[in-house]
């Protein structure tokens, strides 16, 4: 087959696959790594949040990629790049200096990850007619989703399966809640250990613990939590919460003086009005664990157990004791873990939680490697197998002043375009209400619902949203491509308009009626997500549309920042507008957003045959990313 009319079947799905790996391991598996180390929250939000900033800010370099070299040549030098920043994390997780060591790996990938992405957004463009990338815009998102899952899920698992096959025999603490019994909390210690030759393992008590589903006082609870964390953090079990994590708490001027006196006009003038005198007098009933190892360790060593929710009714929650750092000053101490249960059980129940002590480095280390070989593996696949467009060509900018004067020349091109204003407004404006929907969707379907929310478990929420919802996320991206295919982007602009904003009505019927038949959640979880991946297909071909011309890669990146930044900024206040507005008037205020969003497509100009299937196909020698 001629490299110039290779099928895009054979190079799309493992492209954006390669695009969405290195974003979710930077922003997700990074968080989760460092939390099993022992980081504090604060210094993990800190330093992880800095490296989204390559994302935000690559719009600054991608004329560089539209100037010098090919973006066939990017995509294959920046996989080898990220292969390489994989392995460097890999090498270094085990060394005493391996935060810092590991950042700078992180910094790394990010950058070519992000310059991966402009490269493999403007090769699609390169590649693809416009009516293949109408046709393949919901293939490629499908498989930067699969990508997503790959490194939230089975690169998780892998990382989990591997500390529990370096350590110590796993802990199981087995619970269980009746309605027919009374229990009183107590701290039970195990009797003090003799010298024995047995392996080095870990002895708790009790090993089935039984609660009743009988709530009590919530400060008796707080007091029992307090009591059980000093204890911990005397005989070193815990590290106390840092100074700088102390201070972020403190109030800013700015919380003071103007966000708190504003919110409580919002929550008073338009919140609602909904009792919650109760809601706080009572929490569910707790249980405590002992845990202690039968001998001591070796001088030096640092035994680190990790216990996390294994399997059962997800009704229970480890309120304490998530992690815990066993030495030879201390293996003769109890530490103490608490169990609570949600005060919505009523029925009995039972739950088994994990705790792992494995090698946590070398568990990571060699997650990290399985990816770099991964990367590896795509850096020869693509070498050999992506097309060769004759448009796919740098600019004859062969001297730093040539390379500047482009570089100036690709913003000024983009910011001069006709109908600039009305573009950058679309794409800030499309997904406003969805931006925000977004980040209180799941938190909506898991608070109780005496505050409005439905009350789901964990369990419920990881079928409902993330099953039933990515289903049909991905079959309305698929069916949005398919159909815009064929009748264009002009014909479907409007029907992709609604899909987008009407079906949000459905959060806002479930915040009313807050049924208890999870079988209408799912419908109407199923129906907005469908409607948001059809109303997709439109936002995306939109940016490709308005970044053809000279530089189509360039502006098209520029064309991704403004549309990170609209979902950035909305996101961000989602959380303080619902706390004020309660659910239901939230979600009245979503649909409210949803109208600057139909406003302005009657004013969208859009070439009637712009993704319109040809029917005379020439050869392919001539598709983005979301994130």
């Amino acid at each position: 087959m001629n490299k110039s009319t290779r099928s895009p079947w054979s190079w799309i799905p493992t492209l954006y696959f390669a695009e969405g790996l290195p974003y979710v391991a930077v922003m997700t598996v990074s968080v989760i790594m460092y939390k099993r180390f022992g980081l504090s929250n604060t210094d993990i939000a800190l330093y992880t949040s800095w490296l989204y900033l390559p994302w935000v800010i690559k719009p600054f370099w991608s004329p560089f990629v539209d100037i010098l070299k090919t973006k066939r040549w990017w995509i294959v030098a920046m996989q080898l790049l990220i292969g390489a920043g994989l392995a460097g994390i890999a090498f270094t997780l085990p060394t005493p200096f391996y935060l810092q060591a590991s950042l700078a790996f992180f910094w790394l990938m990010a950058f070519s990850s992000a310059t991966h992405d402009i490269a493999a957004d403007g090769f699609y463009m390169l590649a693809l007619d416009d009516s293949q990338q109408s046709f393949f815009v919901g293939i490629r998102s499908t498989f930067y989703r699969l990508a997503m899952i790959t490194g939230q899920g089975l690169l998780i698992i892998l990382a989990g399966g591997l500390e529990i096959m370096t350590g110590l025999e796993p802990v199981n603490i087995q619970v269980s809640a009746s309605n027919t019994i009374q229990n009183v909390i107590t701290i039970d210690s195990l009797p003090q250990p003799e010298t024995s030759n047995d392996a080095l393992a870990f002895q708790l008590y009790p090993e089935n613990l039984i609660l009743t589903t009988n709530s009590i006082p919530t400060d008796s609870f707080n007091t029992i939590k307090k009591n059980v964390q000093d204890n911990n953090i005397l005989n070193g079990f815990i590290t106390p919460e840092s100074e700088n994590a102390q201070e972020a708490k403190k109030k800013s001027w700015w919380s003071e003086k103007v966000s708190e006196p504003f919110g409580v006009y919002i929550r008073d003038t338009f919140g609602e009005k909904r009792a919650r005198e109760k809601v706080s007098e009572t929490t569910g009933n707790a249980g405590i664990v002992t845990i202690r190892l039968n001998k001591a360790p070796e001088t030096g060593k640092e035994i680190v157990l990790n216990t996390t929710f294994s399997n059962g009714n997800q009704n229970f929650s480890l309120i304490e004791g998530e992690r815990l750092v066993f030495n030879a000053d201390n293996w003769d101490k109890p530490a103490y873990a608490v169990v609570q249960v949600n005060p919505r059980l009523e029925e009995e129940a039972t739950a088994t939680f994990k705790g792992a002590s494995g090698n946590i480095p070398l568990s990571w280390s060699i997650t990290f490697f399985v990816m770099a070989g991964l990367f590896i593996a795509f850096m020869v696949y693509h070498r050999f197998l992506l097309p060769r467009p004759a448009e796919d060509s740098g600019k004859e900018a062969h001297t730093p002043r040539m390379v500047l004067i482009e570089f100036g020349n690709t913003f000024k091109s983009f910011f001069t375009k006709k109908g600039i204003g009305l573009a950058i407004a679309f794409i800030l404006l499309y997904r406003l209400a969805e931006a925000m929907l977004v980040k209180l969707a799941s938190p909506f379907l898991l608070d109780a619902r005496e505050i409005g929310g439905l009350g789901l478990n964990t369990q419920e929420v990881g079928l409902v949203y993330g099953t039933v919802g990515v289903i049909s996320l991905t079959l309305g991206g698929i069916i949005g491509g398919v159909v815009a295919s064929r009748n264009g982007l002009k014909h479907w602009i409007w029907p992709m308009a609604l899909a987008i904003t009407l079906p949000n009505a459905a959060y806002l019927l479930l915040s009313l009626y807050q049924p208890d038949n999870f079988f209408w959640v799912n419908v109407a979880v199923a129906i907005e997500q469908f409607g948001y991946g059809f109303g997709f297909t439109a936002y995306m071909l939109y940016l490709i549309y308005f970044s053809q011309g000279e530089h189509k890669t360039a502006h098209y990146s520029i064309c991704t920042g403004f549309m990170a930044l609209g979902m950035m900024i909305p996101g961000m206040a989602a959380g303080w507008i619902q706390e004020h507005l309660g659910y239901e008037h939230f979600f009245v205020f979503i649909m409210i957003i949803t109208i600057p969003t139909l406003i302005l497509i009657p004013f969208m100009k859009v070439d009637r045959e712009f993704g319109k299937a040809r029917k005379e196909l020439q050869p392919v020698d001539e598709v983005t990313t979301e994130q």
